[in-house]
This record gives C-alpha cells, sequence and structure tokens, in this order.
C-alpha cells in the first residue's frame, strides 16, 4: 500500500511545483505603468440584440479619460432597438464609430465575422476589445490597457472578473474565473502565453490580421481571444496588466443551466491549442484530481493516514500563501476562506466540461 502513499506524494509535488513556479508570479508581480507616448486607440465591441447593455454600460467607455481613442461598435443582424440606440448615442459621443451587419456570415461563427469588420473599420493600429456587458473598473482603463503596448509588446493580457452578489454560484464563478486567470496570466508571465480573454485584451491591428486563425478554424463559435493568443503570442511580445483600474466587470449567469452552456462552449477551443499548452493545463487539472483520489484512498485503505493528511495540509497551506497576495492583487480576496472547498468543487466542473473539450457542433452565440 505504500505505492499509494508514493501517487499521493508524486500529485501533490506536482501541484505544489505550479503554486510556487508558474502561480506565484501573479502575486508577486507589480502592475504596470503607462508609458509617456500614449498611443491612439480603437475599442471594438460586438453586439447582437444587446440594446438594454449598450445602454445601460456603453458610456462608461465613451467617457474614458484617454487623449485619442474611438470605440466602434459592430451591431451584428440585431433584432431589437440596438441600431435606433447606437445612432442615438452617436449623436453626443462623436467618438462612437457604428457598424451595422444585415447578413450573417455563412462561414465564420459567432463573434469572428463581426470582430474582423469592426477590426478592419478601426482607424487605429491599437485594438482594445471588450464586450457589451462589461464595465471598466475606472475611467483610466484605456490608458492602463492601451498605455503599456509597445513596439516590443505587441499583446496586453487583461483581467476580467465578474460581479459579486450573494449565491454560492456567484461565489463558484468568481473563483473558478479567477483560478482560470491565475493560470494564463502566470503562464503569460514565464514567456508560455496560451490564451487571453476578449473582454479586456489589447494587441496591435496588423498582428490580428497577421495570426488571423478564423479562417483556419471557421466553424467554431468561440476562439476570437484564445485561438489568436495561443497562435500570434511569443515569449517576448506579450505583457499583462492587473492593476486594478484596468479590470472590467461582467455580468455573471444566474443560474447553473447557462452557467454550463457558456463554459461548454469556452472550452470547446482547448483542443486546438498547441500542444506544449495542452499538456501543461492537462498536467495541472489531473494531478488536482488524482491528489483527491489518492488522498481518499490512502486515508480508506492505508495505515498511512498522518502522513496523508499532513500531505494534505502542506499542499493547502502553500495554496494559501500562494492564493491571499494574488487574490488581492486581482480583487478577489473575499473568496479566500471559500477555497478549500471551491478547490475540490473544481473537480465536479472538469468531469461536467470534459464532454465540452471534445464536442465539435457549437451552440449559436446570443
Amino acid at each position: 500500500m505504500e505505492g499509494l502513499l508514493i501517487l499521493l506524494v508524486i500529485a501533490a509535488s506536482v501541484q505544489i511545483f505550479y503554486y510556487l513556479f508558474f502561480f506565484i508570479r501573479v502575486a508577486t508581480h507589480k502592475p504596470s505603468e503607462a508609458g509617456q507616448e500614449l498611443p491612439p486607440v480603437s475599442v471594438v465591441i460586438c453586439a447582437r440584440n444587446e440594446a438594454a447593455q449598450l445602454e445601460k454600460n456603453l458610456h462608461t467607455i465613451l467617457e474614458q479619460e484617454y487623449p485619442q481613442f474611438e470605440v466602434v461598435v459592430v451591431n451584428d443582424n440585431s433584432e431589437d432597438d440596438t441600431a435606433m440606440l447606437l445612432q442615438r448615442i452617436a449623436m453626443t459621443f462623436p467618438t462612437l464609430q457604428i457598424r451595422h451587419l444585415v447578413q450573417h456570415s455563412h462561414i465564420m461563427k459567432g463573434k469572428k465575422y463581426p470582430l474582423t469588420v469592426g477590426i478592419r473599420a478601426a482607424r487605429y493600429e491599437c485594438i482594445l476589445v471588450t464586450d457589451t456587458d462589461c464595465v471598466p473598473s475606472s475611467k483610466m482603463w484605456i490608458l492602463h490597457m492601451a498605455g503599456i503596448l509597445t513596439g516590443k509588446k505587441e499583446i496586453v493580457l487583461g483581467y476580467s472578473p465578474y460581479k459579486k452578489y450573494k449565491s454560492f454560484l456567484n461565489k463558484f464563478i468568481r473563483y473558478e474565473t479567477f483560478m482560470t486567470a491565475l493560470q494564463y496570466l502566470s503562464f503569460a508571465l514565464c514567456g508560455c502565453t496560451y490564451m487571453g480573454i476578449g473582454r479586456n485584451m489589447a494587441y496591435y491591428k496588423s498582428l490580428f490580421f497577421h495570426h488571423n486563425m478564423f479562417i483556419k478554424y471557421p466553424h467554431l463559435l468561440s476562439g476570437d481571444d484564445d485561438l489568436l493568443i495561443n497562435k500570434a503570442a511569443t515569449s517576448k511580445n506579450v505583457t499583462v496588466q492587473i492593476d486594478k483600474n484596468s479590470f472590467v466587470y461582467s455580468e455573471p449567469k444566474k443560474n447553473w443551466d447557462e452557467y454550463w452552456a457558456q463554459k461548454r462552449r469556452h472550452v470547446s477551443t482547448a483542443i486546438y491549442y498547441k500542444f506544449q499548452h495542452q499538456l501543461l493545463l492537462a498536467l495541472f487539472s489531473f494531478s488536482h484530481l488524482l491528489f483527491y483520489v489518492f488522498f481518499l484512498l490512502v486515508i480508506l485503505y492505508t495505515d498511512y493516514q498522518l502522513q496523508a493528511i499532513m500531505i494534505l495540509a502542506t499542499r493547502l497551506i502553500i495554496q494559501a500563501l500562494v492564493l491571499s497576495p494574488s487574490m488581492k492583487k486581482l480583487c478577489e480576496h473575499d473568496l479566500f476562506w471559500y477555497f478549500p472547498i471551491l478547490d475540490i468543487l473544481l473537480l465536479f466542473y472538469y468531469f461536467k466540461l470534459l464532454p465540452g473539450v471534445l464536442q465539435t457542433k457549437p451552440e449559436a452565440w446570443r
């Protein structure tokens, strides 16, 4: 039965390695400061039947404090009042540029076609993308995101947390979002960028068209953000921004069914990542799962219960030492006392979404 204890030690060692080598980088990273020369920026947003969200949130982007920027909104075949609303807002904000799509693309699925139209229409080389339901945490959002986009750094990865509500689902959504960010931000900080999120990301227009993955994967509903970054990122052309004034907050799902549908759509692109990225992500997830499996087996079927508890405690302490400062950096520290139980619940999340990783027929967006 010593074999089970050895397997538990191996799984724990892999987990501890990820926390101390990768994830600690977010905790120790200092937020980047904008340079003195600020590039003109095009903020690009795609909208389909989002009149309510645009009316509520668009002004928070149009009222940003930045020397020179425009906001390009692509109205993607909306059937609500989106078109009239945008025309009305444009009368007040001349920085708003509108593109109306009246035909669906039968080649590109999801946001790929409207995003391509929006970026092509953008006047400026610096592109900052977000969604209709996103609200910047400050009027300095553009400054903090685009201000660190320099000649060598062609991609800026930001953080987009979800708004806080009093429900267990909300805590789980926010914790899963935090852990996802901890992975893609820390991997980027060590030169192994594998994804970004389309709610808060900046890059050069020329980079987008040079590495446009939409032509290669037109059938995928998702991928307008992570597959582009997975292809275009190098060990030297990516930087991250974790200043709290650079965050954009999104509206979380209110029930489990909507949440699972959203996550299945998101994870469906993972099988198209570079092999080394798939390996790194899979190793973390499987070691996470196997840690708890071997822990239970050692507790139930061996005489090494004390050793197993000590290993569990060691992993828990290291997690706490890394997660606490990381959560403070990303303004999620209210989740800290829940992380032991949320960490276990992530195992069910893995099982629930595994079919979504392998699915080939995505749902329609919006």
